[in-house]
């Protein structure tokens, strides 16, 4: 791992603290974002730690930190009243929801990535369909388990309307269909679109 590749993990890192910090400024509020916030949260202290042990690509970090600044803006709003999307609806009379909530899960379909590379260089399955099928099946797992997550958090909470925020269904009974559907869309684009570009950084990256 060179300095330059270094660098840019920092820069990287500094990016997704610099929109942590900008999300909880003036949120809607601090329940909705803490919970929405957490996954993110999680998800870069566990890379930062592991940092010296497990490097991943650029391309990997890039992808997480991407992941993790969806979360951020989505924490900071809601998901279902980011402003950009809501502007989208308001203009165009054929969108009749925020469609950030779906946009955000098709985009962690990207998440497959990371889950490739932990699969090439961490077992002994080799490249080919089964790389694809297990990676497809873990980010599966990954989306059911987060709209699990979603429906436990609000049922425990005593808070309806920070509940009603979290799992931000916008009276769509199934959007939890589509968050798992989208998650599979965007698993499928990324590894049919990054796969060969990931397989030249791991090369580079031993």
């Amino acid at each position: 791992m060179n300095k330059n590749s270094t660098k840019t993990h920092l820069i990287l890192f500094s990016l997704a603290l610099a929109v942590l910090i900008w999300s909880a400024i003036n949120t809607s509020g601090y329940r909705i974002w803490l919970l929405e916030s957490a996954p993110g949260i999680i998800l870069l202290l566990i890379t930062f730690i592991t940092y010296k042990r497990f490097r991943f690509t650029t391309l990997s970090y890039g992808i997480i930190v991407l992941s993790a600044i969806i979360m951020f803006i989505g924490a900071k709003y809601t998901y279902s009243e980011v402003p950009l999307f809501n502007w989208l609806k308001d203009t165009y009379d054929f969108i009749d929801r925020n469609h950030y909530d779906r946009f955000g899960h098709f985009l962690k379909g990207l998440f497959a990535i990371v889950i490739r590379e932990i699969i090439i260089r961490q077992t002994s399955v080799k490249k080919g369909p089964w790389l694809y099928s297990i990676t497809i099946s873990f980010v599966l797992s990954i989306a059911a388990l987060y709209e699990i997550i979603e429906w436990l958090v609000s049922k425990l909470t005593n808070d309806g309307e920070a509940a009603k925020d979290f799992l931000g269904t916008q009276g769509d009974i199934w959007d939890t269909h589509w968050d798992m559907f989208l998650a599979l869309l965007g698993t499928l684009v990324a590894l049919l679109l990054l796969s060969r570009l990931h397989d030249r950084l791991l090369k580079k990256h031993h």
